[in-house]
């Protein structure tokens, strides 16, 4: 008996081992794509000028096909009552915050991804599953995506959502600053709706440009800041305001890039990784042997 458990489990492991090497003959690499092109695209986000319309939120729903109301609905400004994130059914908010004197007027931000040059979410994902393109974007490919959610961890803006809701095949939700729309000409659907010439479309570096321009033609209009010019090596959105941006909940943020989850480990441990299929198999066999050797047992009593 004991030789005869001794072939099985021989024979088993030469099986287990046989279909393992099958399953990951292809290494998988999780190398991350991140492109820094000096033509890359950005938006600069005057919040002096925005009167929280929130048509950008309608477009952006139209965009994606997302479920939303009708554009004149947007007119309810009750929504500005409690500060509101992004979602998985909202790619974009715009949140309202009070005058500080009574001569001023509300300040409204525009909240979405902000498409870092140096993605905290591309560091972070173990299987490649985001990448910052050639265009500026920082997009998510579902394809590739296992579901372990550090790019929502990671994110120093809190952005990346998970579709908790839905049972089969819930995906991320971010921004993918349009780029659908983008590389074919268009402009994201948020800066084409704008009525008030808020959001500017352009080269980061002409961005970067135009905005200190800007401060220096209206200091007393201007808090003394580029929002995103440095915060965590720089992003793609850009933004403007009357005050110290920590009055309107921009996280205080260092100019070193987000590390995420120690990329340099994560993507060495998963270059090669065993896919699940593989592990189910191998902790199949090891229960099949435990079972036939309690049996074995068993008869021996």
């Amino acid at each position: 008996m004991a030789n005869q458990s001794r072939r099985d489990f021989l024979k088993t492991s030469a099986l287990l081992g046989a279909g393992i090497t099958g399953l990951t003959s292809k290494p998988v690499k999780a190398a991350p794509k991140n492109i820094l092109d000096e033509n890359r695209m950005g938006v600069l986000v005057d919040t002096t000028v925005c009167i929280g319309c929130r048509k950008c939120e309608w477009a952006c729903k139209t965009a994606h096909n997302l479920p939303t109301q009708p554009l004149e609905s947007y007119d309810d400004r009750s929504v500005f009552i409690n500060m509101r994130r992004p979602d998985d059914k909202s790619l974009t908010v715009v949140n309202e915050y009070p005058a500080q004197e009574s001569n001023s007027f509300p300040v409204n931000v525009k909240v979405q991804c902000m498409h870092c040059d140096k993605p905290a979410c591309v560091s972070a994902c173990i299987v490649g599953a985001f990448s910052k393109e050639e265009n500026g974007s920082v997009i998510w490919d579902g394809d590739k995506c296992i579901g372990c959610r550090y790019c929502m961890v990671a994110c120093p803006f809190q952005v990346p959502a998970f579709e908790f809701e839905k049972a089969l095949q819930p995906e991320i939700r971010k921004c993918d600053f349009c780029f659908e729309r983008t590389k074919i000409g268009k402009l994201p659907a948020c800066v084409e709706i704008c009525p008030m010439e808020v959001l500017t479309y352009g080269r980061r570096e002409d961005l970067v440009e135009l905005a200190h321009h800007k401060i220096s033609l209206y200091p007393e209009k201007y808090y003394n800041h580029v929002f995103g010019e440095y915060e965590v090596g720089g992003t793609s959105w850009l933004y403007l305001a009357s005050r110290d941006f920590s009055e309107l909940q921009f996280p205080k943020l260092g100019n070193s890039p987000a590390p995420g989850v120690s990329e340099a480990i994560q993507h060495g441990i998963f270059a090669y990784f065993i896919p699940p299929i593989a592990l189910y198999a191998l902790l199949g066999g090891v229960m099949w042997l435990n079972k036939n050797r309690k049996s074995g047992e068993e008869e021996q009593l």
